[in-house]
């Protein structure tokens, strides 16, 4: 009985870590306007949501008043890694439809405009 209780909880466990978001994590972004953010991407829901967590600029970090707001809004998985919602770009205080893709440690975040015609996008590395 014992046995069998021990591997029900494994499957269980392990069943919890195959059902993880890979977007889950924190994420440093790429430098823009000289700045650069560690952002912790959370579940919002059924979706993933980014947090600006720590700012940096040339003199190491600082403390943005952009610090705790979301740049990443409402991502949708699609359940291959990719996902649609919304992101925002504090430069210009615009929200854009955004993309994601996940792969490994690397985030690619796409904003768009015009249907999704012309987008800009950078690519993040997982701190954790």
């Amino acid at each position: 009985m014992k046995k069998v209780l021990a591997l029900g909880a494994a499957l269980c466990m392990s069943a919890g870590v195959a059902m993880a978001d890979p977007a889950v994590g924190t994420w440093k972004t790429e430098v823009d306007d000289g700045s650069y953010a560690h952002i912790n991407m959370t579940k919002c829901g059924s979706n993933v949501c980014g947090t600006i967590a720590r700012t940096f600029n040339s003199g190491g970090e600082y403390n943005s008043p952009n610090k705790g707001k979301q740049l990443v809004r409402s991502m949708k998985p699609n359940g291959d890694g990719s996902y649609n919602g919304k992101v925002w770009r504090p430069s210009n205080d615009k929200i854009y439809i955004g993309k994601m893709t996940v792969s490994g440690n690397k985030l690619k975040l796409k904003g768009c405009v015009a249907g999704g015609l012309l987008c800009s996008s950078q690519t993040w590395k997982r701190v954790n």
